[in-house]
């Protein structure tokens, strides 16, 4: 029994099959214009328009057509209103797939197959059998969720987060101000590996949620060029915030696993802080399966289909 996973979110192309143990995957990051802090949606669809059928066609090539079932990311989260033209285009191709195949179409939000990736690479199904605590970091979402397996995808209440700008928008723009290529996270921290000196910043936390507007301005005016010191400074401060706020989530709501997923939760210097901080039960994505995948979507079939 296979399962076809596709996801086609702001930043990349993926397709992925999944046979109830392992999976194989092909992925593309979709390329940002340099000087650029984003892509648009419209050049985002065109895209993943002219990668997608070679993708598909790959995987399911590669496994004889022996497909059971197609999931698909349609919407970024789970709720009324979430939506993004990129999600079009692999929800088009997952149902021509479906359709062609005679196999059942599952729909999934982008957030679900972030959540459903890390359960999967870190190890952690009893997850699926309890509430958890999903911290969701990725370049435009910073969401800390209460998150249940509800047999389908995932009931998330948003219990903290980001009131301004998110994470992985603060680490975008502070090193596409110092010159390099969106999107920064890599050569970010790539830069701050170079020193162990920090800026000491104050950080603006009332529960759950988190402020980061404000570090950003401080920091472009500190900025002159390559600079490893406010590199790692960002990175520090986004951990210190992190701990906090979900220190606080894990007190109001007696809830001590958490996961932490999306592509920013690969950051080394992040999960080295926050790994033996917190207290509690803290679960990791592999770094593979921390940025955009359509691994955790077709694992989500694989549970609908058995």
């Amino acid at each position: 029994m296979i399962t076809l996973g596709i996801d086609t979110s702001n930043y990349t192309t993926s397709v992925a099959t999944y046979d109830g143990h392992s999976f194989i995957q092909s992925r593309k990051i979709l390329d940002v214009k340099e000087g650029m802090r984003g892509i648009r949606q419209s050049d985002g669809v065109f895209i993943h328009n002219k990668e997608l059928p070679s993708m598909i066609e790959e995987r399911i090539g590669a496994v004889d057509r022996n497909i059971c079932a197609v999931g698909v990311s349609t919407r970024p989260r789970s709720v009324s209103g979430s939506y993004m033209p990129v999600f079009t285009v692999g929800h088009g191709y997952a149902r021509a797939v479906s359709a062609a195949l005679g196999i059942p179409l599952y729909e999934f939000s982008h957030q679900d197959g972030h959540i459903m990736a890390g359960i999967y690479s870190a190890n952690a199904h009893e997850l699926l059998n309890q509430p958890f605590i999903s911290v969701h970091l990725s370049g435009g979402t910073t969401e800390i969720l209460r998150s249940e397996y509800n047999g389908h995808g995932f009931t998330n209440a948003i219990v903290g987060g980001t009131l301004d700008i998110s994470v992985g928008q603060l680490i975008d723009r502070i090193g596409v101000y110092m010159g390099m290529k969106f999107p920064c996270g890599k050569s970010l921290e790539a830069l701050a590996g170079e020193t162990d000196k920090t800026i000491k910043l104050p950080f603006s936390v009332k529960g759950g949620y988190m402020n980061l507007s404000g570090i950003e301005t401080k920091l472009e005016r500190e900025i002159k060029g390559p600079d490893a010191v406010i590199a790692r400074t960002v990175f520090v401060y986004v951990t210190d915030v992190l701990v906090k706020t979900v220190s606080n989530v894990m007190k109001e709501t007696r809830i001590r696993k958490v996961l932490l997923a999306g592509g920013v939760a690969s950051n080394g210097i992040i999960r080295s802080g926050l790994r033996g901080v917190l207290d509690g039960n803290i679960y990791f994505a592999s770094k593979e399966l921390s940025t955009d995948n359509a691994v955790g979507i077709a694992i989500l079939a694989d549970k609908k289909e058995n």
